[in-house]
């Protein structure tokens, strides 16, 4: 499938060598993190050119101006121009930051994006979403660019552990909610260790793909793609440093979706069926992990430095029912105080 500047393939080295053949560029760099160095790499290294490596620490900790300036200093010691390609190679801390990176230096040189893990293809590498994280808040520095191409490709989730899969699976799970009931429900069955994923990532990556064509700067439609987001960057900001250790990013909202999805029970109509389909569902994707009643204060500072609100207004994006979901809906401490305990409870409900 090939549509704007999305190319899912079969074939990456193919893809990827005709790209840089139809296109000419002063200097290469490759941006990576240890593991894609060590996974990811040697399965495209022989169809690249001469190139100057850049390698990051992975994780999120490290989605920072710091580790931006890393990327900044590389470049510059390299003599990059503006006629200049970096090639951003790894999960959604790799395609967020790089592309950021890509953009700031000296007014903004191209970069392509070759996403290697399930959240990252189906996500964060499309939409045009750059960003870093900025004092705890989660992508709180950032600006809206595209990628010369994004290459897709699921010969890279051969290298990926079972809950690298499965925090992806989320993503896949709020497109199904938000837009598309068939979806929905076309998923409930599947086996998370399949190895045909390219009908559910090009499935995934077509409903982005249209919200985004419809609402390219999140003026109105795109925030339902913020569903599950409003609590669940709140709870996977806060978790960085806990001692419990960090979430990843699905399993953060996959808490995150079922404290939304009661909300929307409770402000836009969704039925009580549906939240119990729902919450079961990724109940058993994601099992449960109690929120400790601590975190709740600290849940609550991060969400009101969500992008989506106005003021002192919390906005959030809620189910009307499953395929369907309304933006800028208005949510108080109380209620989202009220999600943290219903979702709490839920473990009670785990058969």
């Amino acid at each position: 499938m090939e549509a704007n500047n999305i190319e899912i393939t079969t074939d990456i080295t193919k893809s990827l060598t005709s790209f840089l053949e139809n296109n000419s560029y002063s200097s290469i760099a490759l941006l990576c993190d240890e593991n894609t160095y060590e996974l990811c790499l040697p399965k495209i290294i022989d169809c690249l050119p001469e190139h100057w490596l850049i390698q990051i620490e992975s994780g999120e900790e490290n989605k920072n101006i710091d580790t931006c300036q890393q990327i900044w200093m590389a470049l510059t010691e390299g003599g990059f121009d503006r006629s200049a390609l970096l090639i951003n190679l790894g999960g959604g801390v790799i395609s967020d930051m790089g592309g950021f990176a890509a953009s700031t230096y000296k007014r903004g040189i191209d970069f392509i994006n070759i996403p290697t893990t399930l959240l990252s293809q189906v996500d964060a590498s499309v939409g045009g979403k750059l960003g870093i994280d900025f004092s705890h808040f989660k992508n709180h520095i950032g600006l809206f660019n595209e990628p010369e191409m994004i290459f897709i490709d699921s010969v890279f989730f051969d290298t990926l552990p079972d809950r690298e899969i499965r925090s992806g699976f989320a993503e896949v799970i709020k497109h199904g909610l938000i837009a598309d009931r068939f979806y929905w429900e076309s998923i409930a069955d599947i086996n998370l260790k399949t190895k045909n994923w390219n009908t559910v990532v090009e499935s995934s990556v077509e409903i982005k793909k249209k919200v985004v064509k419809a609402d390219p700067f999140e003026a109105g439609l795109r925030k339902i793609l913020n569903f599950g987001h409003t609590i669940g960057h709140g709870i996977e900001s806060t978790y960085l440093n806990a001692p419990e250790g960090r979430l990843l990013h699905g399993e953060a909202i996959a808490k995150g979706m079922i404290c939304e999805a009661y909300l929307s029970t409770k402000k836009t109509g969704l039925s009580q069926n549906e939240l119990d389909s729902i919450s079961q569902y990724l109940l058993k994707i994601f099992g449960h992990g109690k929120i400790e009643e601590n975190y709740f204060e600290n849940i609550i500072e991060l969400i009101y430095q969500d992008k989506k609100n106005k003021g002192k207004v919390i906005n959030s994006s809620l189910l009307t029912k499953i395929g369907e979901c309304a933006v800028n809906i208005p949510i108080g401490e109380p209620d989202i105080v009220d999600s943290l305990f219903y979702y709490n409870n839920l473990h009670k409900a785990i058969k």
